[in-house]
């Protein structure tokens, strides 16, 4: 018998995946927002099989998924990116060097890395260094490569990011904005659409930036192109998401779209059902992330059992997950639960009817974050 593979292990093993696909006449593979979803190796291995990624092509995820490989396309058509280097630090003395020119505070981030890992600030030349080896060390385990690049740290600006969709005939849309500002160490908490602070000029700038990036990859599916959007209007492309995000229920309600389905059509080789004409935002939607930690332990994972169980649903509320009375928490992977989104007319609507789902939610046996979700503020206005 071969070696008995860890539970993450399964979910990142390309042989495996492709093996079971083909014995099992597997003609396409839809990869989530996790694990395998972005990465070019296993959506080069499924069009060596003839099976359908359901998503960009390998090509676009490797120019993509790589951050500064990314920044260039951004800065070939036009969209302003973050001051920094477009090329990869040579060293620690190479990065205090630019620290130096930048001005501080500066980052440190992965050429490869997401999820908020492979990053550090850096307010100060003294830990600059430092902070290279720890991010390089951090990108080569988690992401097998060391590549890092810095860019000037923007102070508490709103993290922004617009959801487009392509398909094969050229035809490229956006669907508008989701507000992810409210973040713990550089993963997301609360998502909202529309952001308020952006008004329509602005969300045609962002949304035109955004096609044309996509435009410039020959990107294909859904994604996401992610800006961080200062106080006097200034927006700079930050990343592209290859990928349907954890977040896109957001969109989907003020839209009336159905995501999923619009990447099993462009897949599957028929046009997009919509024009960018008639793309309608309609009220405003909010998602939490439930997630098994104890904020008042640093956060903790608390993986384990659930003893008791009751979700909200009613008008304007909806649930995502797979947990149940009795469902098992496994201690290896991430800590979401699920995702409770909820939709009104207005923004001060969405607001209440999230304080009042939040409030129904009752999950025991283990630890949540529900509490900590019920009493965050909202994102500032502007």
């Amino acid at each position: 018998m071969g070696e008995k593979k860890s539970p993450l292990g399964a979910y990142l093993d390309i042989p495996g995946i492709i093996g079971l696909a083909r014995r099992r006449g597997v003609t396409a593979i839809h990869p989530g927002y996790g694990f395998l979803s972005e990465n070019a190796d296993f959506a080069r291995a499924c069009e060596e099989n003839g099976i359908l990624f359901v998503g960009p092509s390998s090509d676009v995820l490797a120019k993509m998924g790589d951050k500064l490989s990314a920044k260039e396309i951004a800065i070939q058509c036009g969209v302003p990116i973050i001051p920094g280097c477009t090329e990869p630090l040579k060293d620690g003395d190479d990065a205090l060097e630019k620290a130096l020119s930048f001005g501080f505070p500066v980052i440190l981030k992965a050429a490869a890395g997401g999820g908020g890992r492979g990053m550090r600030r850096c307010d100060r030349p003294e830990e600059v260094k430092t902070a290279y080896e720890l991010v390089h060390s951090e990108a080569e385990k988690s992401f097998g490569c060391g590549d890092i690049f810095m860019e000037k740290y923007l102070v508490e600006p709103k993290h922004i990011e617009v959801q487009i969709l392509a398909d094969r005939y050229g035809n490229v849309y956006h669907l508008g904005e989701r507000d992810c500002s409210i973040q713990r160490n550089h993963q997301k908490m609360i998502e909202e659409s529309p952001c308020v602070a952006i008004d329509d000029t602005l969300r045609e700038r962002m949304g035109s930036a955004a096609v044309r990036a996509a435009k410039a990859a020959h990107y294909v599916n859904a994604g996401t192109i992610e800006f961080l959007l200062e106080p006097d209007g200034n927006f700079y492309f930050m990343e592209m998401n290859t990928r349907i995000q954890v977040e896109h229920p957001v969109t989907e309600w003020v839209t009336g779209m159905d995501l999923i389905q619009e990447q099993l059509r462009v897949a599957s080789g028929m046009p997009l059902s919509v024009t960018q004409g008639e793309v309608r935002l309609s009220g405003h939607a909010i998602e939490c992330r439930i997630n098994a930690e104890n904020p008042a332990k640093n956060f903790r994972p608390c993986p384990g059992k659930i003893t008791e169980m009751h979700l909200p649903g009613g008008f304007g509320v909806r649930v995502d997950t797979a947990a149940y009375d009795g469902y098992v928490i496994p201690a290896f992977y991430d800590s979401m639960l699920a995702k409770l989104i909820v939709h009104g007319r207005t923004r001060e609507e969405a607001i209440a009817r999230m304080r009042s789902a939040l409030g129904e939610v009752v999950i025991e046996g283990v630890d949540t974050n529900v509490c900590l979700l019920y009493t965050s503020p909202s994102p500032r206005d502007s």
